[in-house]
């Protein structure tokens, strides 16, 4: 995983840009994140208290003194919404030399990479069960959520319009993708040679932008927009939107922020299912917010209406 602080890019270079939601790259920021300390990911780190623990082979690979990942870990994705399945099928194949390679770079000492791939993968299940299984309904339903939204900036004002604010620390301008917190970092400017980028809206990224330039491609993960939604405590609704639609119906439009199904919204406000199902049927109905199918899962987002009603844009 490469440092990068600028990106050039040419015209078509835009055109190349391709969007995705990888489980592996979620399950590599996931696991840095129970081992950090950022705010915002602290609720979630509690619920794991030590149930991750014993996971020796993971933490050996993913936690090692010189802080670097090996990108085999992170497979660029062929499909906008690859499995976990699909991604460690890719890990499985890579070339053991390779493992070798770039265990070594990271500074972690291993006598048989080949060896490593097995139990690596059951770790990496038994991990994405315990950390990310119940939570990753929402995590791939917010990242469908930002890449639609980036999908319809793209169609107007156009491409270029897809990195103007893609993150707080990101600058882009007619020539470059600059990472302004790597500004007096010694680095060399890096293209893309023809290739393209690959935009993954990653939960767990935290307050940076992160590169990766691997054999099989290269992609820039970020947070997606209303991530912070995620991990926090429901807030309160605006007492105006209370006033208008009523405290329940008010906490339930605020919520979604998130995408979020019947099931989330009940849980997490305390409500029974059928009440949870009654406020975002009259919601929908207002045309504040829409549902839209995400494999077994009907979830529930903002509109356009709704949106700039509940943040009082």
């Amino acid at each position: 995983m490469d440092l990068v602080k600028r990106l050039e890019l040419t015209p078509d270079d835009l055109l190349r840009l391709r969007f995705a939601h990888s489980p592996m790259a979620e399950v590599v920021t996931s696991a840095l994140a129970l081992r950090g300390d950022a705010w915002q990911y602290s609720r979630w780190r509690r619920r794991l208290g030590t149930s991750t623990d014993g996971l020796d082979v993971l933490w050996r690979v993913l936690d090692p003194r010189s802080g670097g990942i090996p990108d085999f870990l992170t497979p660029v994705p062929q499909t906008a919404r690859p499995t976990l399945e699909s991604e460690l099928a890719v890990i499985a194949a890579t070339h053991p030399d390779r493992i070798a390679a770039e265990l070594e770079c990271a500074g972690i000492r291993y006598d048989d990479p080949a060896a490593l791939i097995p139990p690596l993968l059951a770790q990496i299940r038994r991990y994405f069960d315990l950390a990310l299984a119940d939570l990753w309904p929402r995590l791939r339903a917010t990242a469908d959520n930002e890449i639609a939204h980036r999908t319809t900036t793209a169609a107007f004002p156009g491409p270029h319009s897809l990195l103007a604010d893609l993150h707080p620390r990101l600058r882009w301008d007619p020539d470059a993708l600059h990472l302004d917190y790597l500004k007096d970092t010694p680095l060399h400017p890096w293209s893309l040679h023809g290739e393209p980028l690959y935009l993954l809206p990653t939960a767990f990224t935290g307050a940076k932008a992160w590169i990766m330039d691997s054999p099989a491609g290269r992609a820039l993960w970020y947070p997606p927009r209303a991530v912070t939604a995620l991990f926090a405590a429901p807030a309160p609704p605006p007492e105006p939107l209370a006033a208008l639609l009523g405290a329940t119906r008010a906490a339930v439009l605020t919520l979604l922020t998130t995408p979020s199904s019947t099931g989330d919204v009940a849980e997490r406000l305390g409500l029974a299912p059928a009440t949870a199902s009654h406020h975002l049927t009259a919601l929908r109905d207002a045309g504040l917010i829409v549902a839209a199918r995400s494999g077994r899962r009907l979830n529930y987002r903002h509109t356009d209406l709704g949106e700039r009603l509940s943040t009082g844009g």
